[in-house]
């Protein structure tokens, strides 16, 4: 059973969003634990009551298992509904994410794609960050909640 309270009062204290990867994986593979609570934040989403982004970074790595097991019909729904989903922003790499990517993961020592993702939220004025890495509560120019401390 998902804290709602908890999740809606992180989201109550964010104007703008940035989401994990995991949790656009937990939404399109409908997760056992986790699902429910990404297809609720989705529906906000679609319904304009919550400002999401993501990185390009995302869709990279969601790709990586459908891929890695040859599985053309998991691959196509990722990016057929990830691509397209409406009111979902997906932000670029540029230069300046990846500077910033760079400084966040020497002062953090995250892993580089998590770098880029707090980097990319950081970048497009996101004050809030929801996920599933509870390694990332130390980085402190943005609020991240893990799923897992509200599930």
């Amino acid at each position: 059973m998902v804290g709602h309270s908890s999740l809606d009062a992180f989201l109550s204290r964010h104007a703008r969003i940035s989401l994990d990867t995991s949790i656009l994986i937990y939404f399109v593979q409908d997760h056992p634990r986790y699902g429910a609570a990404c297809a609720s934040l989705f529906e906000r989403i679609e319904r304009k009551q919550l400002n999401a982004m993501t990185s390009t970074v995302s869709l990279l790595e969601a790709l990586v298992q459908p891929y890695r097991l040859q599985d053309e019909r998991l691959a196509e729904k990722f990016y057929g509904l990830l691509s397209t989903y409406p009111k979902l922003q997906w932000v670029p790499l540029t230069v300046e994410v990846a500077d910033r990517a760079a400084e966040l993961r020497a002062r953090y020592r995250l892993s580089t794609p998590d770098a880029i993702q707090i980097a990319s939220a950081l970048t497009h004025a996101a004050t809030g960050f929801l996920g599933n890495d509870k390694g990332l509560k130390k980085v402190q120019e943005i609020e991240c909640l893990a799923l897992d401390d509200i599930v």
